[in-house]
């Protein structure tokens, strides 16, 4: 049996003077790149660059939304209405949006970042939010979401193709949702362990809990881009995926 899965990367999380991750490094193992629109990390200078790097590169390109928390990487969870989400959601990709058009390339897709991510993955109405202002936007743009989740759900509704996301280095509960990053073992820091959780979620549509194994959908693989392994990290999924008959999407 052929298997073949996206792999992304969070990027464009740089800010300024401030250098965060390996982007032109880690393009080369990747497939697709989610990129980060202003409000949790990135700039418009940052924006650009990295949006030039992906179409160099051939990397899918998507926009990376999140809520206006620069101080805190948009990973504190924060209120907002359905509303409100629709407008961050729509102003962030439509600024990215602009940049991959003015450089001849396309939007892709649409990942929600960090603590909006989280957020959308459990709640209805911020998840309809999110949707309805990517398919107003434009239809025919990929919405990534957790797989199993109610952002999922939304996007279907809203008449988006959506792509079901798991995590590499992330620990999952029993209900499908990601081990919140401020609980112990929240985070796989064993590389052979994520490589190991990756194949097992690829090949056989399972995936570890505290509880047992749950059933996953694994349509798109993140791995992270700014930690210190990251870069060894990206080879080393490659090298597993050749090992176990895994094609990395080629996106053209």
């Amino acid at each position: 049996m052929n298997f073949s899965v996206d792999l992304n990367c969070d990027m464009g999380e740089s800010f300024g003077r401030y250098q965060i991750g390996f982007d032109k490094e880690m393009m080369d193992f990747i497939s697709s790149a989610n990129i980060a629109c202003g409000f949790h990390a990135g700039d418009p200078s940052i924006m650009k660059h990295t949006v030039q790097l992906a179409l160099e590169k051939k990397i899918a390109i998507g926009a990376h939304p999140g809520l206006p928390d620069l101080m805190g990487f948009g990973r504190r969870n924060m209120y907002l209405t359905p509303e409100e989400a629709y407008d961050y959601v729509l102003y962030q990709v439509g600024a990215l949006s602009a940049f991959v058009r003015a450089e001849g390339g396309r939007l892709r897709h649409v990942k929600p970042h960090g603590a909006l991510y989280n957020m959308a993955a459990i709640n209805k109405d911020l998840s309809r939010g999110i949707s309805e202002a990517i398919y107003k936007l434009d239809p025919e743009i990929i919405l990534f979401g957790l797989a199993g989740s109610e952002l999922i759900e939304a996007g279907k509704a809203a008449g988006l193709q959506t792509c079901s996301e798991v995590f590499a280095d992330r620990t999952y509960q029993a209900d499908g949702t990601l081990t919140p990053r401020n609980e112990p073992n929240s985070v796989l820091t064993d590389d052979q362990k994520a490589v190991d959780q990756v194949i097992k979620m690829v090949k056989y549509d399972k995936v570890g809990t505290p509880a047992g194994d749950i059933d996953i959908k694994a349509e798109t693989i993140c791995i992270h881009g700014d930690g210190e392994h990251a870069l060894s990290f990206a080879q080393k999924i490659n090298k597993a995926f050749e090992k176990e008959g895994i094609q990395r999407l080629q996106h053209r």
